[in-house]
């Protein structure tokens, strides 16, 4: 993913920050513990396409 887009991103939800994850192709919001898919490399930013952080992926802010 380009970086300048990335920086552009933000939450749909809480306006906050993104961190990418590369290896799960996907967009980590950790204040609303939410997961944006990237799919054919456009990120899918609505809440209702969204996965729910596990627990101890909550707790793994790298």
């Amino acid at each position: 993913m380009d970086k300048k887009l990335l920086a552009m991103l933000s939450c749909p939800v809480c306006k906050g920050d993104l961190k990418l994850n590369e290896p799960r192709t996907e967009l980590i919001c950790y204040q609303d513990a939410m997961a944006f898919p990237i799919r054919e490399g456009i990120p899918v930013m609505l809440a209702g396409e969204a996965r729910t952080l596990s627990t101890d992926e909550r707790l793994d802010k790298r």
